[in-house]
């Protein structure tokens, strides 16, 4: 058993001072404010917890930068898309797993304690499956463990290259699986991440361009109960391109045909209209919702003051890892909503309430449902995942409870976060991972060779 005590920490009943946590085996055992520090207490000022990416695209933080020179037509998400897919077939096992292990480092860095890995870069570069099905995935479970980032593997099911099972294009040929290989690969999985404490599993069909009605009530029963993510609706071009194929919009289409309850996760939905986001928020299911890289992609604003006005929930995640911050994801959530509405302070839920707060509660406990964590934040029986802030930085100094949440996340940097705990471990000090340097240099070498 360890102790920690913070000055001052955020609880599910609110913030606490002088607050006492007694973590044995990764798990938080118990929570006591009001107490004086024990003379074996690790000692901090103030505590929050750690907060899930539920979606990102591991590989994506290799290629981050190197889209960003127009071509001759528009650059849009389709022709993002192809760069995306001439790095992805370059990449080997080990290229995969360095650049995973770099980006869980810098994840936990910024305060991200758990990852839902939208994963599928499944083969070898011809497209043949590796003799492990479960090869790359393999390579995902290596980085979480040596990083001590919690997982929740999302292996993508991805059969056709649009609408109505049209044929793959040749650059996702390292993507593609038949319902049998998908059931194979969900095994193998399973078997990667089986040492991991607190590890999970799900599924997540591609998008409806991706997966047949047949195909998707086929592989639903794979997940066996846990989390479903799926990708809905985030350019115009494909609203349009599903209205042609089915007469119905994704979402649309996804709530009229789907289970769709509290176990799934709609990712990006950008293109919805209000009859969608109405009975979107009534299913249950969370909106994940990814706002830097919405943004850098150009996919749209996510109407999420109707979404959350009609009790829908939403957690949010990296995706594409351009950027990788849980400030920087919340702040770019509020900021669109600025934009789009022409007001200031959107989303705080109402007069004398703060944003950050608002905005950190409803992540926490979105980001939570859609991995399948039944208990998070600083209570008895939730997995000891803990971050401190620096309270001496120049937008935290002198400030107290929900003033240091709009700090962190509409003043500072990168360079808030102070210590972060990952199931008890300490992986983070001086907002440095411990295996910072190490991470930084198999990535370099791996993405030199990927870029020339």
């Amino acid at each position: 058993m360890s102790t920690l005590h913070f000055a001052s920490a955020l609880l599910p009943s609110g913030w606490a001072d002088d607050v006492q946590v007694e973590v044995t085996d990764q798990i938080i055992t118990k929570v006591t404010a009001g107490v004086a520090p024990g003379p074996q207490d690790e000692r901090h000022e103030l505590a929050i917890p750690g907060i899930t990416s539920l979606h990102s695209h591991a590989f994506q933080r290799g290629m981050a930068g190197l889209a960003e020179t127009r071509g001759n037509s528009a650059d849009t998400f389709w022709t993002w898309r192809e760069t995306m897919y001439r790095f992805a077939l370059e990449m080997t096992p080990d290229d995969t797993e360095a650049v995973a292990t770099l980006l869980y480092t810098e994840m936990l860095e910024q305060g991200f304690t758990r990852v839902g890995e939208f994963h599928y870069l499944h083969h070898d570069h011809d497209g043949a499956p590796y003799a492990n099905p479960a090869e790359m995935a393999t390579r995902i479970a290596r980085s979480a463990d040596v990083t001590g980032i919690g997982l929740t593997m999302l292996p993508s099911f991805y059969a056709h290259g649009s609408f109505g099972g049209a044929t793959p294009h040749a650059g996702q040929r390292r993507f593609i699986c038949s319902v049998d290989q998908f059931a194979r690969l969900i095994d193998a999985t399973r078997m990667a991440i089986r040492h991991l404490p607190g590890a999970t599993i799900g599924i997540a069909p591609h998008s409806l361009r991706a997966v047949t009605p047949d195909e998707l009530s086929a592989i639903l029963p794979l997940a066996e109960g846990g989390p479903v993510h799926i990708h809905a609706a985030e350019q115009v071009k494909e609203v349009e391109e599903c209205i042609t194929w089915s007469g119905r919009r994704p979402v649309e289409w996804l709530l009229e045909h789907a289970p769709v309850d509290q176990r799934w996760c709609l990712i990006h939905a950008t293109q919805t209209v209000a009859s969608e986001v109405e009975t979107l928020a009534r299913s249950g299911a969370v909106a994940g919702l990814c706002p830097v890289t919405e943004a850098s992609l150009g996919d749209g604003i996510f109407p999420a003051r109707e979404f959350l006005a009609a009790g829908g929930r939403f957690g949010i995640g990296t995706d594409s890892n351009v950027l990788v911050g849980v400030a920087d994801e919340l702040r770019q959530l509020e900021y669109g909503q600025r934009l789009r509405h022409r007001e200031r302070n959107v989303l705080s839920g109402g007069p004398g309430i703060s944003t950050g707060r608002t905005l950190f509660d409803a992540a926490l406990a979105g980001g939570a449902q859609a991995l399948a964590q039944p208990i998070v934040g600083l209570q008895p029986g939730a997995r000891a995942d803990i971050v401190t802030l620096d309270t001496t930085h120049p937008s935290l100094a002198g400030r107290r409870g929900d003033a240091v949440l709009d700090g962190w996340m509409f003043a500072t940097g990168s360079d808030a976060v102070a210590c972060v705990w990952a199931g008890g471990d300490k992986v983070v000090e001086g907002g440095c991972h411990r295996l910072r340097q190490q991470a930084r240099e198999a990535f370099n070498k791996a993405v030199q060779r990927l870029v020339t």
